[in-house]
């Protein structure tokens, strides 16, 4: 905990400084500040090594898209929104709209021209969230986003998204799926924060042109699976988290429940 708490005052730290010593940024090329969000990223990466003792494996990275492509992660943590971001060449983050009003956060977020959707627009969101996705795709970067919409701890059941399969069947390109168990070390709305490795598997893509119902069904099984799967390995490392233990014991006991039904 006193770890935790340490990092937590260098996280929000290391965050202001680059907010406020960055903010002239605002007024140069956007390719300049995607150069400090990631600068910022590897920064928070390395205190929560050094503090925390938690470190990140990246696998498939043969899988990664040349450019232009639209990514699909999982999302289970505060940790996925800043630490993704060094992975790709010129994301842009698919985000709510009032983030957007968030001083200095959403100010550089408009700089970074990230996809903001509103979801209160319905149909009319979506249609915008279409175009421009397919614009920033146009001008070669990857299109990222968490399509259940919120952090869902892990072992939650999935709770897959219209917005994602609009934008695979109007977007017209292939789709990159991410697992990853990033909750187990930086769990949801806890401030504390486990030594480890975080895993974050980039699977191979899906091509485009799938139906609808097919596209939504590959992509969950495809991310779930893999998710399962790294949760399952960090709870048989040697110092595991609390949380994997407990699901693979969950897990466990429901499985022959299963098998006698």
């Amino acid at each position: 905990m006193i770890r935790s708490i340490l990092f937590a005052v260098a996280f929000y730290l290391n965050s202001a400084v680059f907010l406020i010593l960055g903010s002239p940024l605002l007024l140069g090329p956007r390719r300049w500040a995607m150069m400090g969000l990631k600068a910022h990223a590897i920064a928070s990466l390395w205190w929560l090594k050094l503090i925390c003792g938690t470190k990140v494996e990246v696998r498939g990275r043969e899988n990664l898209p040349e450019r232009g492509a639209l990514v699909v992660s999982k999302h289970q943590s505060a940790w996925d929104t800043f630490a993704l971001i060094p992975l790709f060449h010129d994301p842009a983050m698919v985000m709510k709209a009032e983030l957007g009003l968030i001083p200095f956060y959403g100010w550089f977020s408009y700089k970074f021209e990230h996809v903001f959707v509103q979801r209160s627009r319905g149909p009319a969101a979506l249609r915008k969230l279409v175009q421009d996705a397919k614009d920033r795709v146009a001008d070669n970067r990857e299109v990222v986003i968490f399509p259940e919409g919120t952090r869902k701890a892990p072992g939650s059941p999935p709770d897959y998204k219209s917005g994602v399969v609009a934008l695979y069947e109007g977007m017209g390109v292939a789709c990159v799926p991410i697992a990853l168990n990033s909750g187990l070390y930086w769990p949801r709305r806890k401030l504390t924060r486990y030594p480890g490795t975080i895993i974050v598997e980039i699977l191979p893509a899906i091509k485009p042109g799938l139906d609808r119902k097919t596209f939504r069904a590959t992509l969950q099984q495809t991310i779930e699976t893999a998710t399962d799967r790294l949760i399952a390995e960090a709870a048989a490392g040697d110092a595991p988290p609390p949380s994997a233990i407990e699901l693979v014991e969950r897990t466990a006991q429901v499985s022959p429940a299963k098998s006698e039904t």
